[in-house]
């Protein structure tokens, strides 16, 4: 068995690819083979509307037909039994190598006949880890998750299972004295980063687990 992690954030070493690692430690746990990509390390486009996807007698049904650097980790993922995506949030929203990879993921999944059917004839489960600055009560506050929401919904239709995490208030810098971040505490984002990401770590590895028992 099988599970893929994609990270959409462009360091390698930080938030969400720490808690991505947890999540595959998770799954390792059940006896599943990991695997971790950046998407930042390959140059590609998101959905470039050709449509060949959508064609009748497609030779590649349910697999986006554009063949650039995103092509065999579009291949991967579809092969894969469980995926678990991470992104950092970037102005409210999953970075744009991570939407751009999600429009190429879902979009030949996606059939325009009646009620808008999924290709699969498989179940795949999806995981979503989400990393952001900001505390969670003013996520609440302004909605975050709402606008966070737009990708699940059809993840969960079209892939047969989907579920997310949030970890909050996360430690950006280093040294925050070598920045403007005038709205920052330095001192409490490093307290919130030794008590409560220690904990988003356990649910990370959690989420892993519970992808590959969803097989």
């Amino acid at each position: 068995m099988k599970i893929l992690a994609i990270n959409g954030s462009p360091r390698k070493n930080k938030n969400t690819a720490i808690l991505l690692e947890n999540a595959l430690q998770g799954a390792a746990s059940k006896g599943a083979e990991t695997e971790t990509l950046h998407l930042y390390d390959y140059e590609f486009k998101g959905c470039i509307s050709c449509f060949a996807c959508k064609i009748k007698n497609c030779p590649k049904p349910g697999i986006c037909l554009y063949r650039d650097a995103l092509a065999p980790i579009l291949d991967k993922a579809m092969s894969a039994d469980a995926l678990v995506l991470g992104s950092p949030i970037y102005f409210e929203n999953v970075t744009g190598m991570m939407r751009s990879f999600l429009e190429r993921l879902m979009f030949p999944v996606l059939t325009y006949t009646e009620g808008y059917k999924g290709l699969l004839d498989r179940k795949i489960p999806v995981g979503f880890i989400y990393t952001m600055n900001v505390p969670l009560d003013f996520m609440n506050q302004v909605g975050y998750m709402d606008a966070l929401k737009f990708a699940e919904g059809d993840l969960a239709r079209l892939f047969g299972h989907c579920e997310s995490i949030v970890s909050n208030d996360t430690l950006q810098f280093d040294d925050y004295s070598k920045y403007v971040c005038t709205v920052f505490d330095e001192a409490k984002k490093k307290q919130v980063h030794q008590t409560q990401f220690p904990i988003d770590c356990e649910k990370a590895y959690a989420l892993g687990a519970r992808l590959i028992a969803q097989r």
